[in-house]
């Protein structure tokens, strides 16, 4: 999936250690290709080069995950589309932009972006771009849900802890052999060499999404690389948003799509869903956090540095 995974198994031996790690490697690898849009082979692939032409009949798996997605679409007030993958690359975060795209290259930029024109067919299991040029990706849920799904099916062998880490997108469960829960650094986006927290974890995920490494500066603004879908313009306002939650699927989903709400919108839709929670780090250097974190639980965890 174009990303580093770092996988933590806690067995009896090295050799069930292994034999589990190479059997969430093989699960990663066969997820990859299925919903990849950068390899040819895969069904997602089929579905983007037939958009505008006929439906494409794919796995359940697939059919289900982009189902899952389009009601993300719904529920964040459109922040997050999978169809985002057609949108023109106009800006540029290697340092190679030295002005801001026009507002006429901007608006055309999404003109193929537009999840509504996913038409599924869950008789036939098929999905439908119905514009020509039109192209879906998974690059906001691919990591995640392979991660859950490497952790429901360690579950399932009787591996009763471990960690599955796709670049950030962290799955765990059980807790360590020595220590009552797994711990994570929340990463303070102004001194990126600090933490702001260690925060405990169990049977949960976590997902960081943030503008701290990829951005450009425009009048003093800060223009983050993550994009929202329906405007063509960059998310600002926030540097970076953690989400805990039951999984990683959905943490990653609502961690970028907070980026692209904003603050005051971003805590009023998470404030909707109590077994997820946030820590946010707006642009100015102020600190947020979702109503079920209480000012105490982050004095606790400040302690743990």
């Amino acid at each position: 999936m174009g990303s580093k995974f770092e996988i933590t198994i806690v067995a009896k031996d090295v050799q069930t250690a292994v034999q589990n790690i190479d059997t969430v490697i093989a699960e990663i690898s066969r997820i990859e290709f299925l919903i990849s849009d950068w390899k040819p082979e895969t069904q997602i692939s089929e579905v983007n080069r037939n958009a505008g032409i006929k439906p494409v009949k794919v796995d359940k798996e697939v059919f289900d995950l982009t189902k899952r997605a389009l009601h993300l679409s719904k529920i964040t007030g459109d922040a997050f589309d999978i169809s985002f993958a057609a949108m023109d690359r106009i800006w540029k975060f290697d340092g190679s932009m030295t002005e801001m795209p026009t507002a006429e290259s901007i608006k055309k930029s999404v003109e193929k972006v537009g999840y509504q024109n996913i038409i599924l067919d869950s008789l036939n299991s098929t999905i439908f771009l119905k514009l020509k040029g039109m192209k879906i990706g998974f690059g906001a849920l691919g990591e995640g849900y392979a991660a859950d799904r490497c952790r429901n099916m360690m579950l399932a062998k009787g591996i009763k802890a471990g960690i599955v880490n796709g670049s950030g997108d962290m799955s765990t469960w059980g807790k360590p052999p020595k220590g009552k829960n797994w711990t994570i650094g929340i990463t303070n986006p102004f001194q990126k060499d600090s933490l702001f927290a260690i925060v405990p974890l169990r049977n949960s995920a976590v997902v960081t999404s943030g503008n701290y490494e990829k951005f450009v500066v425009f009048n003093g603004k800060r223009y983050s690389h993550i994009i929202n879908p329906v405007t063509g313009y960059p998310a600002t306002g926030l540097t970076s948003v953690t989400v805990f939650g039951p999984d990683a699927e959905m943490a990653n989903g609502f961690s970028t799509s907070i980026m692209v709400l904003g603050k005051e919108a971003g805590l009023k839709f998470i404030n909707l869903f109590p077994a997820f929670s946030c820590i946010m780090f707006a642009d100015d250097g102020q600190v947020y956090r979702s109503d079920n974190i209480s000012e105490k639980m982050v004095k606790k965890w400040k302690r743990n540095l």
